[in-house]
């Protein structure tokens, strides 16, 4: 599970394809809540997050979506830069 970026108390992971499902999507953990969030409309697909930051992933989602699209292809992890 690589670890893509870290802000506000929120880490942005993605398990290894190969062990997951699609639709394309990365992982938001904060605190004890772990939710699924769409690569492609930044939506939440199951679960409960607290409305900020929710808000929050959904910007991080549209500001590197090509970026997320491109990692969740090639398996290829990197960081990508918090939000500010």
């Amino acid at each position: 599970m690589p670890t893509i970026s870290y802000f506000y108390g929120i880490t942005i992971v993605m398990y290894l394809r190969g062990k997951e499902h699609n639709p394309p999507h990365i992982h938001a953990i904060t605190q004890d809540l772990d939710a699924p969030f769409s690569i492609e409309t930044g939506e939440i697909m199951d679960g409960v997050f607290p409305a900020k930051a929710k808000m929050m992933v959904k910007e991080f989602i549209f500001r590197y979506q090509k970026e997320l699209e491109e990692m969740w292809e090639t398996e290829n992890y990197y960081k990508l830069p918090p939000l500010e």
